[in-house]
């Protein structure tokens, strides 16, 4: 029996109660943009098992989010997908032009996005000033309706128009989307 607790209501908005100063950011970059999000509030979401329970209450597929890196160490990535689909290093390396991917480091994920492992996230490219971290976004993912994420902490789980990443979020932290097909 898993401890993994869940909120079952669905928050408009930022918290009322005072976050961590990254949780925080993120809201208050949401705020500057206009950009309306849903909220479920839970404890720290480490499995696939504790997602699906995500899922059924904020009505968003789960989003796999994941930090690349090429072999040498040169080009770095957010890979977002559905999680239905398999990580592939060599199919979706092959689609990226790039030597063969793997996971990033847990420092890289600090240096570059200020966040920790659990918590990867579109929000993230945020903290990315030098743009030293791209944007893959799966076909399935770019055409749903809904983006869903973390705000940089993996115990908040966030559900935001897929126009508003894309034409609000994306372009105010000047970073673009590379759109990619992987099969299922």
């Amino acid at each position: 029996m898993s401890d993994f607790y869940i909120d079952p209501k669905i928050y408009k908005g930022r918290p009322d109660e005072k976050r961590s100063a990254k949780e925080e950011k993120v809201y208050d970059l949401l705020d500057e943009l206009s950009i309306e999000y849903l909220r479920v509030d839970h404890s720290p979401a480490d499995t696939i098992e504790d997602c699906k329970k995500v899922e059924q209450v904020i009505g968003v597929q789960i989003c796999k989010n994941l930090f690349l890196t090429n072999r040498t160490k040169t080009c770095f990535y957010i890979l977002l997908m559905p999680a239905s689909k398999a990580f592939k290093t060599s199919v979706v390396s092959k689609i990226l032009g790039t030597s063969r991917l793997s996971f990033a480091s847990e420092e890289y994920m600090k240096e570059f996005l200020d966040i920790t492992p659990g918590s990867v996230s579109i929000m993230g490219l945020m903290n990315d000033k030098d743009k030293r971290v791209k944007l893959a976004v799966d076909r399935d993912i770019a055409e749903s309706e809904y983006i869903r994420c973390h705000p940089c902490i993996n115990t908040s789980t966030l559900k935001i128009k897929k126009e508003d990443i894309f034409d609000k979020f994306l372009p105010f932290i000047q970073h673009e989307a590379i759109i990619i097909d992987i099969d299922s």
